[in-house]
């Protein structure tokens, strides 16, 4: 199908958080603290409130009333304390954006400020273990003896890997619009991933029952993780439109989103294997060392991906955290698996060239009939049916596995191989359908992110109720509507799906309506493990003047159970490949050790790919049959194909140049100079 929605889209008609017409609006912006660690020692709004239509100055001098136990993230102006360089200190509201701006550049801030510390290493004395990893993951596992497993191996490998901080940057910025009525409810036009959460969250920090919330979400332009939960631009609206009593807008800048919306952890991760003669894996260890704030612990799952992939008879994972004067990470696509798989998948290509075998063929040997930490049997596993696939069409038969032979005049060709993986959740959600007018309404408070949400629950409708798709009619994106799951951890389509389905199916019976809530279908959920997998497979070509690196060829092929539309499918495929194609060789945020906070604040200095830098880009996908999963058969796809990807563009550069590089992003300089 072609998306619904897509007409408005192109046309300018969707409107998005900041678009909404509001009688009498006004405009909030934020200050953020110049320290990164210490106390705000005075905050003088004398100056900006003499200015041209400033309506008010929130700050810790006049703290705004919110709820005792509000997440730190979010509990604005609460306290003196700032945990990081760029925290929000104060805001103006002013009757224009210009105003506003104006106002809050006069603004001054007194502070006291400390030492402060925002370097991630391994022997930091504050590292520790987190008790669990994201979502809820225990930080530690294992089984067998590692040490035994490697003092008995025929090949070793013991590698580190690094990556760096990465942020998410959606086309739409952070924004939100705030209305309080005359019965004291609030109405939030708010740049969510989840309407349901987004409301409970904002009621939670102001103290407000959930009914008294309502939050409106009907289009998001992208959001990758970074609106997934509640950022502190809603909540300032609210409370800055409380203040003055009057509509306020508010829109974070690009440089502004670098420092409060969230970021990918950097991580430094340990990789040790160990295979006998034949190949086969006789001890794995992975290690991740990874930061977060002082404010929140927020510890991403990077090594547990490494719980799911190959067979072994000794599995150690672990995580380390430090809590750092940094701004909290958060959620960014694949959170865990995409820097996980990075470095497993690397130091699997490592130990395929130490032993001497096809890294192809490594992972195939060392395939797990049940998953490895758990020993729970797999709903369906087709990585191997992927890698065969995949190296049929990439014609990896005809490859030279020796590094650096092949060249091009200047260029150097090489090709690399590396698996992917993302697991099958889905979550509790409801959903009504009755009938219009002879056509059908179904309602249910998903978020459409970008990735063609009304489109595919508009077919799974359809596919229950027996009709033309154009006899459906879905409304999402409203916490008013039946309560969903946030659009994330690619458990979004499974999630509000089923509902979908449930309700329809209720409705066939009824007649008139369908109302169904999924709690109780998924609480039987953890007898199989469930995962979806693919294999990427890249080409490219190195400059030898230059050290510049084209990535000529990507192919991703994917095992994710029944495809729900092979259009969206395709896309979220091969966005989520031309992302790990920016993760490999251009993404990177840079912290500043003397002053803290971000040095790369925008997309002048951080660069994403562009169309010319993915001229051959393919994604396809096996037909597979998973009748565990939820009523549709279907396994996320958002976020697998970001996942192995800069693991198989590095394991190319290596056979490309016979250099390998260690430390993301894979830049011309790292490509040049010796000590790389």
């Amino acid at each position: 199908m072609n998306r619904i929605e897509g007409r408005v889209k192109v046309t300018g008609l969707a409107t998005y958080a900041a678009e909404y017409p509001a009688e009498g609006v006004t405009y909030a912006y934020p200050v953020q603290s110049r320290i990164a660690k210490g106390r705000v020692k005075r905050v003088d709004s004398g100056p900006a409130l003499e200015m041209p239509g400033v309506l008010a100055v929130l700050s810790c001098e006049d703290p705004p009333d919110l709820a005792e136990d509000a997440d730190p993230e979010l509990a604005l102006f609460q306290r003196r304390e700032v945990a990081y360089r760029g925290q929000l200190v104060a805001a103006v509201v002013a009757d224009t954006y210009e105003n506003a701006r104006a106002a809050a550049a006069a603004l001054r801030v007194d502070y006291d400020p400390d030492d402060h510390d925002v370097r991630l290493h391994p022997e930091h004395p504050g590292l520790y273990r987190p008790e669990v990893v994201n979502p809820n993951f225990p930080s530690d596992t294992g089984h067998g003896d590692v040490e035994e497993g490697l003092a008995a191996a025929a090949t070793t490998v013991d590698v580190t890997y690094e990556t760096p901080v990465l942020h998410n940057n959606p086309m739409e910025p952070h924004a939100a619009l705030a209305l309080w009525d005359a019965e004291g409810r609030l109405l939030v036009y708010d740049t969510a991933q989840g309407s349901s959460i987004s409301r409970d969250m904002i009621a939670k920090t102001l103290d407000l029952p959930p009914d008294r919330v309502r939050v409106v979400a009907r289009h998001v332009g992208g959001g990758f993780g970074s609106k997934g939960t509640t950022r502190p631009q809603a909540v300032l609206a609210a409370i800055a439109a409380r203040a003055v009593g009057r509509p306020v807008k508010i829109v974070l800048t690009r440089q502004q989103m670098f420092d409060v919306t969230g970021y990918r952890t950097p991580t430094i991760q340990r990789v040790r294997l160990g295979a006998d003669a034949e190949g086969r894996l006789t001890a794995l260890e992975h290690v991740a060392y990874e930061q977060s704030s002082t404010l929140v612990e927020f510890a991403e799952q990077t090594a547990t991906p490494s719980r799911v992939m190959y067979g072994t008879p000794a599995l150690r994972t672990a995580h380390r955290l430090v809590r750092l004067d940094v701004a909290t990470p958060s959620w960014m696509r694949a959170p865990g698996e995409c820097p996980g798989m990075y470095a497993l998948e690397s130091a699997m290509d490592e130990l395929a060239y130490a032993a001497g075998l096809d890294p192809v063929e490594l992972r195939v040997i060392n395939d797990p009939e049940t998953e490895p930490d758990s020993g729970l049997p797999f709903s369906s596993r087709n990585l191997v049916g992927c890698l065969r696939e995949g190296a049929h069409r990439f014609g990896w038969e005809h490859r030279d596995p020796e590094p650096g032979i092949r060249r091009e005049g200047e260029w150097l060709v090489g090709t690399g191989v590396a698996a992917s993986t993302y697991p099958a959740r889905r979550l509790p959600c409801k959903a009504v359908a009755t009938v219009r007018d002879g056509d059908f309404l179904v309602q249910v408070a998903a978020a459409d992110i970008g990735t063609g949400a009304r489109t595919a629950l508009t077919r799974i409708a359809a596919g229950a109720l027996g009709v033309a798709p154009e006899r459906v009619h879905v409304e999402l994106g409203d916490s008013d509507l039946p309560d969903a799951p946030v659009a994330g951890g690619s458990m979004g389509t499974a999630s509000w799906g089923s509902a979908v389905v449930r309700a329809c199916e209720e409705l066939r019976r009824d007649g008139k309506e369908g109302r169904a809530d999924t709690t109780e279908e998924i609480k039987g959920d953890a007898r199989l493990a469930r995962h979806a997998f693919g294999a990427q497979f890249a080409e490219v070509r190195v400059s030898s003047v230059t050290g510049e690196v084209r990535v000529s060829r990507l192919l991703g092929v994917f095992a994710a159970g029944h495809i729900v539309d092979a259009k969206l499918a395709r896309s979220q495929f091969i966005g989520g490949m031309t992302m790990g194609l920016g993760m490999a060789l251009m993404e990177e945020t840079l912290t500043d050790e003397e002053f803290g906070g971000f040095l790369h604040r925008d997309l002048a200095q951080y660069h994403v790919p562009a169309c010319a830098d993915v001229p051959d880009v393919e994604a396809v996908w096996l037909d597979e049959q998973d009748g565990e999963l939820n009523p549709m058969g279907s396994k996320g796809i958002g976020e697998i194909g970001i996942v192995g990807t800069a693991a198989a563009i590095g394991n190319a550069v290596h056979h490309a140049t016979g250099r390998r590089i260690r430390e993301l992003p894979i830049t011309p300089a790292k490509i040049l100079l010796p000590r790389f």
